[in-house]
């Protein structure tokens, strides 16, 4: 039985930034890391967009497209510090994914590897394809809670072998939400002759990228969380000799079909047939309206996102008198809180637990619940629309359960 709801601490106040959000005023939005959350800015530009399209629908989709379409990846490439010939757009993390160990040339007998705390969607994907070509996946386990970023790399190491030719790593796990020391983790993948994709789902925006100098095989991330631009935007990088096998999940036009000034990589990638491109043409502004937010521009916000998620954390933990999971230099802008033991005993079937549920529903508090490794958790996201105040009355609602 439930224990009956005790009246809710006083709510907080909003973060004066908060404003340029279209986040509902009574709530509590400590999720930013599941879907992120759109400036009205950018809202008000995909809008016209929208507007303008519909307009002139030939005009926008076929005359202009590419001629839009390109100062925007530059502008995306100088952010994550690659050439703007080896970027292309996607529809999200998981789309890339797809587009890439689809593409492997897998034979029976080889191996993939991945970790424990991957994205399930993603290990769908390596599931299928390796069970189609007669591969094996296989998991390293990192630990968790974890002590060091070395014990990460150690884990992942111990699961080579010599049949392993290709791995998918996070560069920021989803529901531990640990920053995993990827470009060590590259270096020794790389020497034992083993291409990596990284699922970047999290990174930008949350860490400073030069992908020219991360040097992975391939590399994806979101640009729809901490970006703040529109759902359905996120990019796919490949190195330059990765390039010529890689196929869109969508084959369309480009792949026969070359234009001027564009890598055959790109052909391929930028028309998947008729769709809404709005989101991605609004990628330019909101990396440039969401660096205006703060005086010392992108660096200035991702200290001040990581510093909040830092003392979220250590304001949670000692409120709820559980134990840090992991050391403080292995998170970015989101951290993952163990649940007190009275909770860990609760089990649930559903798409939510009944305490997320009940946050949502009593106290207006959007917060996932996360279990890694049989361990009950939930997870706190920190971006400028938030402050220190609103993980406190997380803290005594939680309390309250």
């Amino acid at each position: 039985m439930s224990r009956p709801c005790p009246l809710p601490p006083r709510r907080p106040a909003h973060s004066p930034l908060r404003r340029h959000w279209a986040l509902d005023d009574d709530l509590v939005f400590l999720n930013h890391g599941s879907f992120g959350a759109c400036t009205r800015h950018v809202l008000a530009l995909q809008a016209a967009l929208r507007s303008e399209m519909e307009a002139s629908p030939v005009q926008f989709l076929w005359r202009h497209y590419e001629s839009r379409l390109q100062p925007v990846r530059v502008a995306l490439a100088a952010f994550v510090g690659a050439r703007q010939r080896d970027v292309v757009f996607v529809t999200n993390a998981t789309t890339a994914v797809n587009a890439v160990v689809r593409s492997w040339k897998l034979r029976r007998g080889d191996e993939v590897l991945t970790t424990n705390l991957d994205y399930n969607a993603c290990r769908n994907v390596l599931a299928e394809c390796a069970g189609r070509a007669g591969a094996k996946v296989v998991v390293a386990q990192i630990p968790f809670p974890i002590g060091t970023p070395e014990e990460a790399l150690e884990a992942i190491l111990r699961a080579v072998t010599p049949r392993t030719r290709y791995a998918m790593i996070d560069h920021v796990t989803s529901g531990s939400a640990l920053v995993l020391p990827i470009a060590r983790i590259l270096r020794e993948l790389e020497a034992r002759g083993i291409e990596t994709l990284v699922d970047g789902a999290h990174a930008p925006g949350m860490l400073a990228l030069n992908l020219k100098a991360l040097r992975p095989a391939w590399y994806c991330g979101n640009l729809h969380k901490w970006v703040c631009a529109p759902k359905g935007c996120a990019f796919l990088w490949a190195r330059e000799d990765c390039q010529a096998n890689l196929q869109p999940a969508v084959i369309s036009h480009g792949y026969n079909t070359p234009r001027s000034g564009f890598s055959a990589f790109q052909d391929r990638f930028d028309w998947a047939g008729t769709f809404d491109p709005s989101a991605w043409l609004c990628v330019a502004e909101a990396i440039d309206r969401l660096g205006g937010l703060l005086p010392g521009g992108w660096p200035a916000l991702r200290r001040h996102n990581h510093a909040l998620a830092l003392d979220a954390r250590r304001m949670l933990c000692a409120a709820l008198q559980v134990d840090a999971p992991c050391p403080a230099g292995m998170l970015g802008s989101m951290a993952t809180v163990p649940l007190p033991p009275r909770f860990q005993a609760v089990g649930f079937s559903g798409k939510a637990a009944p305490e997320q549920t009940r946050l949502y529903d009593d106290f207006r508090i959007e917060v996932p619940f996360v279990s890694v490794g049989g361990l009950r958790c939930f997870r706190v996201s920190a971006h400028l629309h938030n402050q220190i105040e609103e993980y406190a009355f997380l803290a005594a609602a939680i309390a309250s359960l």
